[in-house]
């Protein structure tokens, strides 16, 4: 294979049947004994043996911390092949490897998540140059590869660029493997504080370096605004049992928090969140702007998620979505890459001959009109009541429903760490913790001491039993609206789903009879054919109706984090998810953790600010 050759020397260096170079450089496994974490950076992941190699050290150690990251960079990744004939000849390796080759698709450049072990192990994967992506991280790594190989397009491993961009991402005591033993590396390395001596190496490498970061200056400290003080695990309060609120909690307890999830609801995913169906699919941008890259990382983890905890064909499906384009937005970026089509791409003709027997068009639309359709490979439908009932199964949570929060009290005084009171309609404190994350849609605003700028959004959806399977699509088809034309209801019964009407300012659910019209119209206007087939349906009132209120901040971008660590310790949000809580709920609930443990962010800095709570300047 076309880089399989230029990476084998790096296969030999780091599998030894003994004890892999790069573990036994920084102590491993004896080092992460009792640790409730441990974060590993290298700056060139290749055909990721060293992430397999600390993989299955930390699954075979019985100390081993709670969490493993892995923080990777590279230039040019390989394909999922190559990745699997890699660790064909190391049996321990081999099925890692194929878990880490299911995840290995849509790889553009910035950073991207896989998750593995139940969230237990984490690899936060950066495309691009290394140097560059590590100024879009504030983490501090406990044990470093700096790769001494340079196939090319990855960085030179003596650049000075470089080896600062490593040492800001180091503590002091960090230690650092490298098999790059010139002169130039180790003054390079010397300089940035770090004490380097050379060690023997593995055959064929007759040397390599072994060093710490140990500066003879004090390091020059990222602001607490971007970079907090880790918090250690206690108890915690999250206020919603929704999309959000199940992410948070889910997120939180696998960090060790004892989480109690308060909810006015007698059960789980009682408001927006008990949608009977919802689509997942990418945001396109010709700009490939904030939204839509925020929109693929969501994606991502939301999908994670659906493969390993619920079950495809009756919780969820990866059908693929097409959408229609009725003006100039939401184009594929002119110089979209291969490695984007696993994201999205013109429809083929194939699709749009599908997508014409629900238009009824007499001359089908092809790739070449002015707006031709997308096809959304990464789309799919999903329910979202079995997404957050997936999410509590967690262990660590407690859910507790039918409970009304009226207000939140802070008891910094006698906790200088800061605790919050939970306190309900009679003015009794119905639970006490050390954090407190507030996730209940619009409800949040009301119960901060701050002021959270948000919308109320009311939307409701029809459905319905399918009946012509003939004038429907075959997949689900957005657009101006959405359309489903097959999930299995809570009975089995095939059902499809059109919606959904846009309110601003409402803050109730109540159905509503003409909204059953409006949903008609928008369907008439997606689907001329399908509606025509649904219309006695709509016409003798044979549709359900679903209702829920929404809420989204001003930028139309989720509300995620602490609200103000100075004025407010411990009191976090997240909230404002408007349309897409599907995409981001579960993407919010680890960017909120990374930002309580001070961990390796799971997007890039500039798009995880575009988040931040404190975006927004609060006032009593």
């Amino acid at each position: 294979m076309r880089l399989l050759a230029t990476y084998r020397p790096t296969l030999d260096l780091l599998l030894t049947p003994a004890s892999p170079a790069f573990l036994q450089g920084c102590g491993l496994p004896a080092a992460w004994a009792g640790q409730a974490q441990w974060r590993v950076l290298e700056t060139r992941f290749g055909l990721g043996l060293n992430f397999l190699v600390t993989w299955q050290a930390w699954k075979s150690y019985r100390q081993r911390p709670r969490l493993l990251h892995f923080v990777s960079t590279e230039a040019c990744p390989v394909n999922a092949a190559e990745l699997l004939q890699a660790a064909a000849n190391h049996p321990d390796l081999l099925p890692l490897a194929v878990q880490l080759a299911k995840q290995w698709h849509g790889l553009l450049p910035g950073f991207h998540r896989l998750v593995f072990e139940d969230g237990h192990v984490l690899l936060t994967l950066g495309i691009g140059d290394a140097k560059t992506l590590l100024k879009e991280q504030t983490f501090e790594a406990d044990s470093v590869c700096l790769d001494g190989v340079k196939p090319g397009q990855n960085a030179d491993t003596s650049d000075p660029h470089l080896l600062k961009a490593v040492a800001r991402c180091c503590r002091r005591g960090t230690r650092l493997v490298s098999f790059a033993t010139s002169n130039s590396v180790i003054d390079g390395l010397t300089q940035c504080g770090f004490d380097v001596s050379r060690k023997a190496g593995i055959e064929p490498q007759v040397e390599r370096l072994h060093a710490y970061f140990n500066p003879r200056w004090e390091p020059k400290k990222t602001p607490a605004s971007l970079k907090p003080k880790p918090r250690a695990p206690a108890r915690c309060v999250v206020i919603g049992a929704g999309l959000a609120g199940a992410a948070c909690a889910a997120s939180l307890a696998r960090r060790g928090w004892q989480v109690t999830l308060l909810d006015a609801h007698d059960s789980a995913a009682g408001g927006a969140s008990s949608l009977p169906v919802g689509l997942l699919a990418p945001h396109m941008s010709p700009d490939d702007s904030l939204l839509s890259r925020l929109s693929r990382n969501g994606l991502r983890a939301t999908w994670q998620v659906a493969k390993t905890q619920l079950l495809a064909g009756v919780d969820w499906q990866a059908s693929g979505v097409l959408q229609r384009r009725f003006d100039a937005s939401g184009g594929l970026p002119s110089d979209w890459p291969e490695a984007g089509e696993h994201w999205s791409r013109l429809a083929n003709p194939a699709e749009l001959q599908a997508l014409d027997a629900a238009i009824g068009n007499a001359t089908p639309p092809t790739p070449n009109s002015s707006m031709p359709a997308l096809w959304h490979a990464a789309g799919g439908w999903i329910k979202p009541k079995r997404l957050v009932q997936a999410l509590l199964t967690t262990p660590g949570i407690t859910p507790r429903y039918g409970v009304k929060v009226a207000s939140l009290k802070c008891t910094t005084n006698a906790n200088p760490e800061g605790a919050w009171q939970v306190v309900d309609e009679q003015g009794n404190c119905i639970a006490e913790a050390e954090l407190v994350v507030l996730a209940a849609g619009f409800e949040s605003g009301t119960l901060t001491h701050a002021n959270l700028p948000l919308q109320a959004i009311r939307g409701q959806v029809a459905w319905g039993q399918s009946t012509d399977a003939s004038a429907l699509p075959p997949f689900p088809v957005n657009g101006h609206g959405s359309f489903v034309p097959a999930f299995p209801n809570d009975d089995g019964q095939a059902s499809w789903l059109m919606g959904a009407t846009f309110e601003r300012d409402h803050h109730h659910a109540e159905i509503k009879a003409t909204d059953q019209q409006d949903i008609y119209q928008r369907l008439q206007q997606l689907l001329p054919k399908t509606a025509m087939s649904l219309k006695p349906t709509f016409d003798q009132n044979q549709t359900h109706a679903w209702a829920g209120v929404r809420c989204v901040s001003p930028d139309r971008l989720p509300i995620v984090g602490p609200l103000d660590d100075v004025a407010l310790p411990g009191l976090c949000v997240c909230t404002a998810l408007g349309s897409r809580g599907l995409s981001f709920a579960v993407l919010c609930g680890e960017l909120l953790a990374a930002w309580l443990h001070a961990e390796p962010l799971p997007i890039e800095k500039r798009l995880a600010q575009s988040l931040r709570a404190s975006r927004y300047h609060f006032s009593e």
